[in-house]
């Protein structure tokens, strides 16, 4: 048949084959595939196919494909980005379900980047890392060697690790490398903390002591308490030192003058920590700026206005056992909302507010581990053998890492937790630096710092 002679035929059947009803289509077509050789059967086959698949994310709407989307689980995403390069297109663009992906792996999310491609790289680098946390591969160690005789003092601030040593020394560290920037003749010192001019010392000596570091000149002696100083914080803009001490005792000193201005009674055991802090929030006791004093011994912690009131008067005692049966570990947390303290019975958080417990976290895994650090999403955990990372939002235990045999310390002061910010969840930027340091039998300062990224 001729070219033209089959087209004009073609059209004659194509009408003909609309008009009829879906069963005789049915059946044109069952004959004229029973008609068909090999070839046509071929042909046929190759072409049904695409014929009858439909991309639907490239024919729906946007709007559409990203609410489909938003149902399948990151990996599954991860898996469809390789059919083509439209669906990798389209699945790259969804911003919102690689946030809601990046915040289920505990990570920070800054709103104001829409920059959909943005985001799914922050994932696939947030499941990275939480796969090295997972397979105990997040870490790496090395130690600070210079003290001759124990070290029994830690304070870390802005990449600087302060160490106070029985060999009548303080040394400022650099932690990422190693060196040691300042090394002073001090006192024994049992608590220390310093900024970029001085260091400020509690000592065995029952006394608390300002140095300057560029000159290693004492600068500031506080006498006063009768038993040895076993914690110290302070504030320039208050003007203000304090200090907790075996004698079970505060003090309130005038850091410049070096005169006492306070000393704050009720604890019948050693006061192992005081914390200075700005309050952030509002109650019938205090409100969002004003300064607060928390002390803590063996059983409790108390609340205390920071004033210069000669009769001073505590605030609010909290503990875990009203008959004092239960003890507190040394470590504690106060960010000016929320106190956090462990203890045997677990994990305690109250309220600043209201002084009410928020929270117990009471699993088998934390009875014996001691708190280093706590935020809105992770917390830092350590017991004899291992430092943990609890998510807070299931309170499980999602990683540790061994720790050697480190020197002990009832106070809690030769061990302590480094960088804080990623226990506000992680952003792919603030798990550099360090993670934990602790003393060690033969003096050296053992590091445990986040690896960089694969």
């Amino acid at each position: 048949m001729e070219r033209k002679d089959f087209e004009t035929w073609l059209d004659n059947i194509s009408v003909t084959f609309l008009s009829l009803t879906d069963l005789q289509k049915n059946e044109t077509l069952d004959h004229l595939i029973s008609l068909s050789g090999a070839v046509q059967l071929r042909h046929l086959s190759n072409n049904l196919e695409t014929l009858l698949k439909r991309d639907f994310l490239k024919l729906l709407p946007l709007e559409l494909s990203f609410y489909l989307l938003k149902w399948l689980d990151p990996q599954t995403l991860l898996t469809c980005c390789l059919v083509s390069k439209q669906w990798n297109k389209v699945i790259s663009a969804c911003t919102e379900v690689w946030q809601t992906a990046c915040k289920n792996l505990g990570w920070q999310i800054d709103d104001s980047v829409q920059d959909a491609l943005h985001w799914k790289k922050v994932y696939l680098k947030a499941i990275l890392r939480m796969k090295q946390l997972e397979d105990h591969e997040a870490f790496e160690t090395s130690s600070l060697i210079g003290h001759s005789a124990r070290v029994y003092a830690l304070y870390y601030k802005d990449g600087l690790l302060c160490t106070g040593s029985d060999d009548l020394s303080a040394k400022l560290w650099d932690v990422s490398t190693g060196q040691c920037v300042y090394g002073i003749q001090t006192h024994t010192c049992a608590a220390v903390k310093f900024d970029e001019q001085k260091l400020v010392t509690g000592s065995f000596d029952n006394t608390v002591a300002c140095w300057e570091w560029s000159s290693g000149a004492r600068t500031q002696h506080f006498r006063g308490h009768t038993g040895a100083v076993f914690s110290v914080d302070y504030n320039d803009e208050l003007d203000i030192l304090v200090s907790g001490s075996a004698d079970f005792t505060v003090k309130v000193w005038a850091l410049s003058a070096g005169t006492c201005l306070n000393t704050l009674t009720g604890h019948t055991e050693w006061v192992t920590k005081v914390v200075l802090q700005k309050c952030k929030v509002k109650s019938l006791l205090h409100s969002p700026g004003d300064y607060i004093l928390l002390s803590a011994d063996k059983y409790e912690i108390k609340i205390w206005p920071i004033g210069r009131e000669i009769n001073c008067k505590c605030l609010k005692t909290l503990s875990v056992s009203e008959e004092r049966s239960i003890c507190l570990q040394p470590r504690l947390h106060f960010d000016g909302k929320y106190i956090v303290c462990s203890s045997a019975l677990g994990l305690y958080q109250w309220d600043f507010a209201s002084y009410d417990i928020l929270r117990v976290i009471k699993t088998p895994e934390i009875a014996n581990l001691a708190l280093l650090g706590f935020g809105d999403t992770f917390a830092l955990l350590f017991d004899n053998r291992y430092l943990y990372i609890m998510d807070l939002r299931t309170e499980s235990l999602i990683s540790r890492w061994p720790l050697p045999e480190y020197r002990k310390s009832k106070r809690g002061s030769s061990f302590l937790a480094g960088e804080a910010s990623w226990l506000n969840g992680l952003d792919g930027h603030n798990d550099t630096g360090l993670v934990f340091a602790t003393s060690m039998p033969d003096h050296s300062i053992h590091l445990v710092l986040w690896k960089e990224h694969g």
